[in-house]
């Protein structure tokens, strides 16, 4: 069958740094509540994540990803209709200030996660089609106009994820050959709206991003936890306390450290060894999926996968980043490592599609080279 011959093809270099990524989230998420019980919910509820992740994803290699392209409507009326789920009464969620998920009573979800593979199909369809198009002002609008509900519904209630939909956009938009001084002419632009976009946001955002211009007043909301956090990664010195060891997790001065803090117990337990290789590990991955990119001949296939890099690259940067007060707080989980069923589920589909479109590119693979 086919389909058996398209698992074979899929990149095993990439699945093995996926599944050494998941071994870690485990570990970590397992050594934060250790002390009382390993197999906590977190833990459960994530190995439960991937195990639908596994499958769902097994279930996307099965269909051709061109089969995407002619459902493109439906997929924006989708991801309009999936954001406005958070404001419907009863059903809506909101955590820390922010009403981005919905209550499903067993679990949550986050439907801004399943929406940035949406928007990754629906602005590769697009630019698929009009990327000859893409020399004038107007036309870089008319991108923008496309994405912009999407971003600013998800911008009212995370900034973060908004972030994420912006870098998917540009990295798109510069692969699909977009003239830098008609960007640059559109990135005025945005810059001069960004007062705008401030004067909107919830004040909760507001002081994510004043406590960011000013880490050292410990009055502003997140700064002591940003200082923890690095008190924590500096902690752990060149090779870290151990598995399982770290006294500031165990304390829980590291906020939220099963998911938007992960790499901070990472950085005490593990050491800057343990932190540089994770780091190296994300590396490869997004270079692996370059390689795959730099191969791929199909113009729409090669749109998606770029989507995906640029949705990882700027999560990855982001989460550590912020863990180190060199970016603002913004609820960015750490890609494969974070606690979190929707994230995983969404990054392992995301995953998927790479494949997906790798497996069926009429160029050699990379898997054929091992």
């Amino acid at each position: 069958m086919k389909y058996f011959s398209y698992l074979k093809s899929v990149d095993k270099l990439i699945c093995l740094t996926v599944l050494i990524l998941a071994s870690v989230s485990i570990l970590m998420i397992g050594s934060t509540s250790v002390a009382s019980n390993f197999f906590s919910r977190s833990v459960i509820v994530q190995i439960a994540a991937y195990a639908i992740g596994l499958i769902a994803a097994l279930i996307l290699i099965a269909i051709d990803y061109k089969f995407f392209q002619n459902f493109s409507i439906l997929f924006y009326v989708l991801a309009l209709g999936f954001l406005a789920l958070v404001y419907v009464p009863g059903l809506g969620l909101e955590v820390n200030g922010a009403r981005a998920w919905i209550d499903l009573r067993v679990v949550t979800f986050q439907p801004s996660e399943v929406v940035k593979l949406i928007f990754i199909l629906i602005m590769a369809d697009y630019l698929n089609k009009n990327h000859k198009n893409l020399n004038t002002f107007g036309s870089l609008v008319k991108a923008g106009l496309i994405a912009a509900p999407i971003i600013v519904i998800v911008l009212k209630e995370d900034l973060g994820s908004a972030l994420v939909f912006a870098s998917i956009w540009i990295i798109m938009m510069f692969y699909a050959g977009i003239d830098l001084k008609v960007f640059a002419k559109f990135f005025i632009l945005v810059l001069a709206m960004v007062p705008v976009a401030y004067f909107f946001m919830h004040d909760y955002q507001k002081d994510r991003l004043e406590a960011f211009l000013h880490p050292n007043n410990f009055s502003l909301p997140g700064n002591y936890q940003v200082w923890q956090s690095k008190v924590a990664i500096g902690s752990g010195g060149i090779f870290g306390k151990g598995l399982f060891n770290g006294t500031l997790k165990d304390t829980d001065f590291i906020p939220v450290q099963t998911s938007d803090f992960i790499f901070s117990v990472i950085g005490e337990e593990l050491g800057l060894v343990g932190g540089v290789a994770i780091i190296a590990l994300f590396g490869f991955l997004l270079v692996r999926m370059m390689r795959i990119l730099h191969k791929c001949d199909d113009f729409y296939g090669a749109l998606i996968i770029s989507g995906v890099i640029g949705m990882l690259t700027f999560q990855i940067f982001e989460n550590i980043a912020m863990t180190m007060g060199l970016m603002p707080v913004t609820g960015i989980t750490l890609p494969f490592l974070s606690y979190g069923g929707s994230s995983i589920i969404a990054n392992v589909l995301a995953i998927a599609l790479v494949m997906n479109v790798n497996a069926r590119d009429k160029k050699p693979t990379l898997a054929s080279a091992f």
